[in-house]
């Protein structure tokens, strides 16, 4: 489990995380994506807090 994503196994095999909580205008301005996908857990995981740390820069905050 990816906290505050949703991890989706698609019918091809591959995961798809999609966050809970959209990120807010400017984290997603900054290009920050709510849904990401990878061919492994540990590659999809890194995508994910790839994202959350794109969405730290711009608030200063952890995401969730």
């Amino acid at each position: 489990m990816i906290s505050g994503w949703r991890v989706i196994l698609s019918d091809k095999g591959r995961l798809w995380a999609s966050r809970a909580v959209p990120f807010t205008d400017a984290e997603f301005d900054a290009g920050a994506a709510r849904t990401v996908d990878a061919d492994t857990l540990d590659a999809l995981r890194a995508e994910v807090e790839r994202q959350e740390e794109v969405a730290r820069r711009v608030t200063g905050r952890v995401a969730s």
